[in-house]
């Protein structure tokens, strides 16, 4: 994914996909149409790409995000119906709670960044507090010491209203819609399922934009009749994967413009959103461990999911997880030159490495754009870090449920049996921003001398000193 220096050019690149051989591996396309089948992925794709609102900017990006949170809503439904025994519901509980969270906070995120322009919401300040009945229900807020009333309104597709309602759950989605009152308090509106709304702010059509019927309607798995409960599991757990990876896509791509059109600080926060999305990416990941070994490796058989040597890791059969990687790493590196404002030098000198020295050390590094260049190039090594942990944790997560072999099978035929596994290809790279790398190397030098010669040689006890 990374090479030894960045291109030899300061223009921005005007082809925004994924260069040809970016991906990790060659891909077997009748594994990934197995999986795309099994997942109904092209039904998926439908509803996160409609675009029905065209004045709402950030509709492609937002979209996806929301619907994987309703298919989290899903997901606790069926852990809460699963009546195995034997299976970890305290923990599943916890796990799902806090993933919840997270995806709501990456929302509300969004929104502040997006500023809620053109969504479609109702205000409650221009109805006066009323609100029409039709496709949703009404809720009063009595506010802290009688100073008056909130009206909010709540979806009635989503599936958290109805988890707030029933015994066994409302718990948890009592805790949920409070991350959303508490998680969104920046957002210019609210979501809409029963939480609190005490600031009267608008709320969000989420029935129109979620579609929650139709989300729901694809519940239903290609392989219903496996009579294994892990694989409802299995099956929700990768469509919320791949629905944050659509959303991961689409900022991706408006990343890349922001940074073309030298918006740096609006792309230095993209770029901090998509590295918190690759560590979403990894909490999805580790629910499976929560699966119980009997049943997963029986429907691993049941689904014919098995590596064998040659073949590429499970999630490599993801086009979308093969498309963010290559936009996270070697399209992010392609636009160095161009936030430095500097030409690579095609002999393999230093001239990247100084630019950027030159950036972090200068007086002036507070002026103009350069704290967005800054942050901007801090979060392109934050998202790498970001998508090695990824790797790294899945290859983790991947032996500890299905066993050591299932991880090092995957080995690609196009190169020595000593080699590693693609795995562990991925989190072994170099640098994906040797530049940056080596810049940060040498100021480190040279504060080092600086210090040194501050202090005539002698140590000061302190830590590391000389």
């Amino acid at each position: 994914m990374a090479t030894t220096s960045e291109v030899s050019s300061i223009s921005p690149g005007a082809n925004h996909s994924p260069a040809a051989g970016s991906s990790p591996l060659p891909r077997d396309a009748s594994l990934a149409a197995a999986y795309e089948r099994y997942l109904r992925l092209s039904d998926l794709a439908r509803l996160w790409n409609s675009r029905d609102f065209p004045q709402w900017r950030s509709e492609s990006v937002l979209k996806p995000a929301i619907q994987a949170l309703e298919i989290t809503f899903r997901l606790i439904s069926v852990e809460l119906s699963d009546p195995r025994p034997y299976a970890n519901h305290r923990e599943w509980s916890r796990r799902l709670e806090s993933l919840a969270a997270l995806e709501i906070e990456i929302i509300g995120n969004f929104c502040e960044e997006d500023g809620g322009g053109g969504a479609p919401v109702v205000d409650l300040r221009s109805s006066a507090g009323v609100l029409a009945r039709d496709r949703s229900s009404q809720e009063v807020w009595q506010l802290p010491g009688g100073a008056g009333a909130v009206v909010s309104r709540s979806s009635e597709e989503s599936l958290l209203p109805r988890l707030a309602a029933w015994e066994k759950s409302k718990d948890i989605a009592g805790k949920i819609q409070f991350q959303i009152e508490s998680r969104m308090q920046g957002s210019p509106f609210t979501l809409g399922l029963g939480e609190p709304n005490l600031a009267g702010k608008p709320i969000l059509e989420y029935d129109l934009v979620v579609r929650p019927s139709d989300l729901h309607s694809l519940k239903k798995t290609p392989f219903e009749n496996l009579n294994n409960h892990e694989n409802q599991k299995l099956f929700n757990i990768h469509q919320i994967l791949e629905s944050w990876l659509a959303s991961a896509k689409e900022l991706t791509r408006r990343l890349v413009d922001r940074i073309d059109s030298s918006d740096w600080a609006a792309a230095a926060g993209d770029c901090w959103l998509l590295e918190r999305i690759w560590k979403l990416l990894a909490e999805i990941t580790d629910l499976h461990l929560l699966m119980d070994p009997d049943d997963l490796l029986r429907l691993r058989g049941q689904l014919a999911l098995r590596a064998s040597t040659g073949s590429e890791a499970f999630c490599f059969r993801s086009a979308a997880l093969r498309e963010v990687t290559a936009a996270s790493g070697k399209e992010l590196k392609r636009r160095v030159p161009w936030v430095l404002g500097a030409e690579a030098d095609p002999s393999g000198g230093p001239r990247l490495q100084e630019a950027t020295m030159r950036l972090f050390h200068s007086r002036r590094r507070g002026d103009g754009g350069n704290p967005g260049r800054i942050q901007l190039l801090q979060a392109f090594q934050a998202v790498e870090a970001a998508v090695k942990r990824f790797y790294f944790g899945y290859r983790q997560v991947l032996t500890a449920a299905m066993g050591s072999l299932e991880a090092t099978a995957c080995r690609p035929l196009a190169v020595s049996p000593e080699s590693c596994d693609s795995l562990s290809q991925m989190f072994l790279e170099p640098a994906y921003f040797p530049s940056l790398d080596a810049a940060k190397t040498f100021l480190g030098e040279l504060w080092q001398n600086e210090n040194r010669r501050s202090s005539g040689g002698r140590s000061d006890g302190r830590c590391g000193t000389r």
